[in-house]
């Protein structure tokens, strides 16, 4: 089987072109080969599949072998890998999802992609949509008790549920201690990812993420995403931000008007592979 390595900002995944022939058990392989030490190494497997409502479709697993709703870096590097791979040659497309359609602008240099814009649709902070359990029916600047600390959280849902939770310091945090704490917490029945982050100024903010399913990432386009609309609407920033990670920067924008979120950021290459 044919594999592509990509990653954006840092966010990496195996990338598969299902467009012909299914993968049999995605799940399985992507437990046993984004194994770092055993395996091609992967924060998680993202397979391209034909569509019958969209250009194409995306199925996404975690490095544990669950199954993903939606990945913002991911969705960018689906772009990347359909235009240069020839597979279209559209620079406007719409990918299907589990969270639902995404509509993406590709920017193109020397024939190949180098970013990506995705409209990320609308935000939700209700509870029900996340879900988070036990909190009332919205969770905004909310102080809750974790790992017996006192943290103050937003809940977002982008099409997968995050807990967004500001820091003084985000680079010395434990998040090997403190990530799974959030992530199986009983408030969140379906678990979640949890974004770590420090408010530079009205325009910049810095994070790092817990994903669920794969622990620390070096970036998370929904997690970043989450942030940013958490941040606003906690008064934070302005509608317009970069959010710093530890992989890159991805520019987060959240249109009022139309109530949507839009995130703009690279799509890197790695390498090709056959197992």
């Amino acid at each position: 089987m044919k594999f592509t390595k990509m990653h954006g900002c840092g966010n990496d995944y195996i990338y598969v072109d299902c467009t012909k022939t299914p993968m049999e058990d995605p799940s399985g392989f992507s437990l046993k080969y984004s194994d770092r030490h055993k395996g091609i190494g992967a924060d998680g497997l993202i397979t391209i599949n034909p569509s019958d409502v969209a250009d194409f479709r995306m199925a996404m697993y975690n490095a544990d072998g669950s199954e993903g709703a939606m990945c913002g870096n991911g969705i960018r590097c689906v772009a990347k890998f359909v235009y240069d791979k020839g597979l279209t040659d559209k620079t406007h497309l719409v990918i299907e999802t589990k969270a639902g359609l995404k509509y993406l602008d590709l920017t193109v240099e020397g024939g190949k992609v180098t970013r990506v814009r995705v409209d990320m649709g609308t935000p939700t902070t209700a509870a029900a949509q996340i879900p988070v359990v036990g909190l009332g029916d919205e969770v905004i600047g909310q102080k809750v008790n974790v790992a017996r600390q006192d943290w103050t959280m937003t809940c977002v849902s982008v099409g997968n549920p995050h807990a967004v939770v500001w820091v003084h310091e985000a680079a010395y945090l434990d998040l090997q201690s403190v990530g799974p704490k959030f992530e199986l917490h009983p408030m969140f029945p379906d678990r979640v990812n949890t974004e770590f982050a420090r408010i530079i100024d009205r325009q910049n903010i810095e994070m790092r993420v817990w994903e669920r399913g794969s622990g620390e990432t070096m970036a998370c386009g929904t997690g970043a995403t989450a942030t940013a609309y958490a941040a606003w609407r906690n008064g934070l920033t302005d509608k317009k931000v970069t959010v710093h990670l530890l992989g890159g920067d991805l520019e987060i924008e959240y249109d009022e008007e139309r109530n949507t979120m839009y995130m703009t950021g690279p799509a890197v290459t790695v390498f090709e592979g056959e197992v």
